[in-house]
Order: structure tokens, then sequence, then C-alpha cells
């Protein structure tokens, strides 16, 4: 059972950083991606950068030179390192493991397990 628990989120000014962590707590599973997911309120659940386990990593164009994906396989942790936020991204933040393969890892029905979500707002 994957058991994913994210941290690090809080109130940073525009222009701040932020690193989210998402830990596998439970017992780990054979995870073929991660991906971490935003939904402000009002809005549908999006994508925001993804991990293939060995592989690429993929971002979207909002984000793309400012937040960098990483994982420490010893740890059973991937990163989210957020630079120069800006108050539209404040959001929650979720974290996704896909355990069952697929080869689409943008989309909140490529991920098998979900994290709680962790709250980062940016102000202006």
């Amino acid at each position: 059972q994957v058991q994913l628990v994210e941290s690090g989120g809080g109130l940073v000014q525009a222009g701040g950083s932020l690193t989210l962590s998402c830990v596998d707590s439970g017992r780990t599973s054979r995870t073929y991606a991660m991906g971490w997911f935003r939904q402000a309120p009002g809005k549908e659940r999006e994508f925001v950068s993804s991990l293939r386990i060995g592989g690429n990593t993929w971002y979207t164009d909002s984000v793309k030179g400012r937040f960098t994906i990483s994982r420490d396989a010893t740890k059973n942790t991937v990163y989210l390192q957020m630079n120069s936020l800006k108050p539209e991204d404040t959001a929650i933040y979720y974290c996704a493991a896909q355990v069952v393969f697929r080869l689409a890892v943008n989309a909140p029905k490529d991920y098998d397990y979900w994290g709680q979500g962790t709250q980062v707002t940016v102000s202006s």
C-alpha cells in the first residue's frame, strides 16, 4: 500500500522559494512515475510536473524554468523545488504515484495514489 505524505507548503512572498516533499511512508510498491498536481479554489486539479522513474521529467509551461522535480530513491521521497513563485501559483499541491504502468503521466487519471495535499500561498 502506497501512503504519500506531502510537506513543505506555506506562505511566501512573490519571488520567493519553497521546496515540497512527498514521502511514501507506507509499504513501498513498484512505482513507475511520480507527479505533482495543484488545485486552486474553484478550479480543476491541474498538472504541474512529473518524473518517470529512471527516465524523463515533464513540466507544465507555466512553471518551466522555475520548478524542478527530483527524487531521492534512498528516502522514497520526491521533491518539487519552486523558485520565483508567483501569486498564481497559489493552490493546494498534491503528489501522486503511478503503480500501474501507463505511458501518460500528465493527467490525474494516470495516477493511482494521492497524498493529502499541502497548501502553498504566494502573496503579492
